[in-house]
């Protein structure tokens, strides 16, 4: 009687929290009237031998474009495990509207230095993905280490790799000894993008938390979490459900597997995402999926600590974010690769915008680091 009792005044909690919502920061009722167009113009491949600088080009996670260099830069998930964490500053010759074989060349490296100036000790991090601010400086995501009780990060850079701040993770992201509640390992901060007036950063979960529900498999979803911070000040401010798709199987459903979120992009200042889903299961090989993704009307559960201990009353309450599938890569009907990162790119030749997404080769022989370059025509709104 006690827990049952403890359940609904949980529940009646966060029906009061449903109910009295802070207005949201930023519009997000203005739809796009219609979905962006996209089309595929060409990859290039680096092989997993591929050296720079004495490090191991592998595990390259996430990219961000700047406008300043017209250079991109690549976050490496290296938990200095082969080589301090790092970024690569990369080249990709977009010039006549398509991307071919060598168009992507690495340019210099930056490691990444701790509150100490000193390289990350191993293991110490797992960083999973980068953006680039006006100040010219760098935000990376870091998935932390579940099996160390490291909590996962969202910091701030300098492009020279030294520290600068650290922004706050609120305590039901942080991993507990007695591993009930927080992220799972390698199942945490694996995307994070700003919107275009730097008013707002978004992290997300690449599946749910422990207390949040189970992992995707291949006849359920997972609930993702976005986070949203003021940026400025670096407080949290809201939180998004994410339902992920389940684990794409060719043919048994009980096929052990994975999918989850694993990057977002903001398209604008009015909660307009791209986000990508990568699933991998035998034999189905790896699955890439590109969603169009708003936040309008979804509901701030930032107030819940738990969605497996709510009443139905509030759980049906919840408004998750709304996605459209843009693209399944299947239809692209080139080999894919472990494809986890994306960022917009330059302004292609047509006046269209350019999509670039890359693969993390996880340090395999059996893989290769695959970027993929798009054509993407947003509409007038």
């Amino acid at each position: 009687m006690k827990s049952r009792f403890y359940l609904s005044f949980l529940g009646a909690i966060a029906l009061f929290f449903l109910a009295n919502l802070p207005p949201r920061s930023f519009a997000l009722m203005t739809t796009l009237s219609t979905l962006p167009r996209i089309t595929f113009i060409g990859q290039s491949v680096l092989p997993t031998t591929l050296t720079f600088q004495n490090t191991p080009v592998g595990g390259l996670s996430d990219l961000t474009y700047d406008s300043t260099t017209g250079l991109y830069y690549a976050i490496s998930d290296d938990r200095s495990q082969h080589s301090p964490a790092r970024f690569y500053t990369m080249a990709v010759d977009l010039s006549q509207g398509t991307l071919t074989l060598g168009g992507v060349t690495p340019v210099t490296l930056t490691t990444l230095l701790g509150e100490n100036d000193k390289p990350f000790p191993p293991f110490s991090l797992d960083p999973e993905s980068i953006a680039l601010t006006r100040n010219r400086t760098i935000l990376i995501a870091s998935e932390g280490n579940t099996h160390q009780d490291i909590p996962p990060f969202v910091r701030e850079f300098a492009l020279t790799g030294h520290s600068i701040r650290s922004l706050l993770i609120p305590e039901k992201f942080r991993p507990h000894p007695q591993k009930q509640r927080g992220i799972r390992n390698n199942l945490a901060f694996e995307s994070l993008t700003l919107t275009p007036d730097q008013q707002h950063l978004f992290v997300a979960t690449e599946n749910a938390l422990l207390q949040d529900g189970p992992t995707a498999t291949p006849t359920q979803r997972s609930c993702s979490r976005i986070l949203q911070y003021d940026f400025r000040s670096g407080q949290p401010q809201a939180e998004y459900l994410y339902l992920t798709e389940p684990v794409t199987v060719s043919k048994s459903p009980h096929s052990d597997g994975v999918n989850g979120l694993v990057e977002l992009v903001a398209l604008d200042n009015r909660g307009h995402f791209l986000s990508l889903e990568r699933s991998f299961s035998l034999p189905a090989g790896v699955t890439i999926k590109l969603f169009f993704v708003s936040l309008a009307d979804a509901t701030d559960i930032s107030q819940i600590d738990s969605l497996t201990n709510l009443d139905r009353n509030v759980r049906d309450r919840i408004q998750p974010v709304r996605k459209t599938l843009l693209l399944d890569f299947k239809t692209l009907n080139i080999h894919l690769d472990n494809i986890e990162g994306l960022t917009l790119g330059p302004d292609l030749p047509d006046g269209s915008r350019s999509l670039i997404a890359i693969s993390d080769n996880n340090f395999s022989p059996l893989q290769s680091t695959q970027i993929l370059a798009f054509s993407l025509s947003l509409p007038d709104n």
